[in-house]
């Protein structure tokens, strides 16, 4: 007898429908199951774990050969999520579910050798296919994966499943979907308390004013200063002050996160804008993904939020170049011989170094020990194209005694936030239609049409250029960087003094220059 369901493969984050068809012969004297369309090891495994769940849930085996075809044969098949939709298409060839009702299904799920249920990875994904397909009618997920899966439930009937039981029960119609309004209770407003606020920074008004503008247009943003300044507790609080995801956002973050297995039943969404911080002993795969089934590295999980680098120059400098391209698309494309994936990883990039090897360069207090030789080998780690892509520079100095015991609260999250917020409601409107969001995102054809300066601004600029030899992408980053400011405070037109401070977040420029 031959049946059919539906299942899906995950290339990148995006999830292929895979039709599983399984054909119980009945012929042969063994009891044989043979899978073919491009399995892995995992894949193939699975046979003896579907042998084991369909005997212990009381179904039996097939006699003689069974082949279990997953089409389209030419894609690779990987890990344990095609289990349950196999098993549920043995136990319909023995009549033991419902084949009608399992042809119009996408299934995925882990068997346990008991016929238990366990989650897989990438739900989100295959719940937002499962929810554009015509020829799907409901979907049947792990109950670990609910809360991922509730995501189809507006158009779809949802089963989460415990038990290889429970999945012919639902084929059966004997359990209850998923209500559609529980994807209602998905999208909402991020957690701020779980984000550390700038109330509790004392001092560093200049670093916290670029971490506003840099919130702003979507900016990055380079801290040099001595150890124990703020750079990383600065850092830290960024995500605090960035708009809230939109429900695009939160998606695309989201299935990066499910890809990986990184949500769980109480956090099925990313709401919070994520915040990464690599050490710098992080391979290029790690730091861009990779692999022989490429996966995503930490740039995609950070897509949508925060990617801390502290220490810059400690990292290798070949994994700093790697950046150069996913800074400028946002995506990053990993190829292998079996093919290529793209992932997302559009991100505000904060970056921390020290002014020299022993991090003292300037400090009143602590007299650096550095040779010339050394400070320049150590700041050559950092190549000038990667500096280039870094709009805002910033000196974060030691705090003085004052500032260390003052008891004033500083200006909180909160109030920096609605700043921000009001600032990037500007920009969309600015760029509506034109899939910009922010002005850190600009092309130069908007950067000519929305960053015209007057002749005095332009002097201004000009001279800049000339004094520290400016390349044209630092040119095109100090635009973008004078718009996010008159944003800020409400101008149409970019100011005189917009211009001065954008090129005054250049320090590492003037230092080279």
């Amino acid at each position: 007898m031959l049946t059919r369901t539906y299942s899906a493969a995950l290339t990148g984050i995006e999830a292929l429908l895979l039709e599983v068809e399984v054909n119980a012969s009945g012929r042969g004297e063994q009891s044989m199951v043979s899978i073919v369309g491009l399995p892995d090891a995992a894949v193939r495994e699975s046979r003896e774990r579907i042998r084991s769940a369909l005997y212990a849930c009381g179904f039996g085996h097939p006699r003689g050969n069974t082949l279990v075809n997953l089409a389209p044969a030419d894609i690779r098949k990987e890990g344990a999520s095609f289990d349950l939709p196999i098993a549920l298409g043995l136990a319909a060839a023995m009549g033991g579910a419902e084949k009608e009702a399992l042809s119009r299904t996408l299934v995925a799920g882990e068997l346990a050798l008991d016929g238990s249920v366990r989650p897989v990875k990438g739900v989100v994904s295959i719940a937002l296919l499962a929810r554009e397909l015509s020829q799907v009618e409901s979907l049947i997920v792990p109950a670990g994966n609910l809360q991922e899966a509730v995501l189809a439930a507006s158009t779809k009937k949802v089963y989460a499943v415990s038990s290889l039981p429970e999945a012919v029960e639902a084929l059966a119609g004997k359990r209850i979907p998923v209500p559609k309004e529980a994807a209602d209770t998905l999208f909402g407003e991020p957690d701020w308390a779980s984000v550390p606020d700038f109330a509790d920074v004392k001092g560093q008004f200049a670093a916290k004013r670029a971490l506003e503008i840099a919130a702003a247009g979507g900016h990055n943003v380079l801290f040099s200063g001595p150890p124990g300044s703020g750079k990383s507790m600065l850092a830290r609080r960024l995500p605090g002050i960035l708009p809230p995801m939109t429900e695009k956002e939160t998606l695309e973050t989201s299935r990066i996160y499910s890809l990986l297995g990184l949500l769980s039943a109480d956090r099925p969404l990313m709401r919070t804008r994520p915040f990464r911080s690599p050490h710098h002993t992080v391979s290029d795969a790690g730091l861009i993904g990779g692999g022989s089934n490429p996966g995503p590295g930490e740039i995609s999980l950070a897509h949508n939020g925060v990617l801390f680098l502290d220490e810059l120059p400690e990292f290798k400098r070949t994994t700093l170049e790697v950046l150069r391209q996913p800074l400028e698309s946002g995506m990053v494309t990993i190829s292998r011989a079996a093919g290529s994936c793209d992932f997302p990883s559009r991100f505000v990039l904060i970056a921390a170094m020290n002014p020299c090897p022993c991090g003292h360069l300037g400090d009143r207090l602590h007299p650096c020990r550095c040779r010339p030789m050394q400070i320049r080998a150590y700041r050559s780690k950092i190549s000038g194209p990667l500096l280039d892509r870094i709009d805002i520079h910033v000196e974060v100095a030691a705090l003085s005694e004052e500032e260390l015991l003052q008891k004033n609260v500083s200006e909180s999250s909160a109030a920096i936030r609605a700043r921000v917020i009001a600032a990037r409601e500007r920009q969309l409107a600015r760029y509506k239609g034109t899939g910009t969001f922010c002005n850190g995102m600009m092309e130069s054809a908007q950067i000519a049409r929305y960053c015209q300066l007057d002749k005095a601004t332009e002097t201004l600029l000009r001279h800049a250029i000339r004094e520290f030899g400016l390349s044209a992408r630092a040119y095109d980053r100090i635009l973008r960087v004078s718009r996010t400011i008159a944003d800020l405070a409400g101008s149409e037109n970019i100011r005189k003094q917009d211009i001065f401070e954008a090129v005054s977040y250049r320090s590492q420029d003037r230092r080279t220059a």
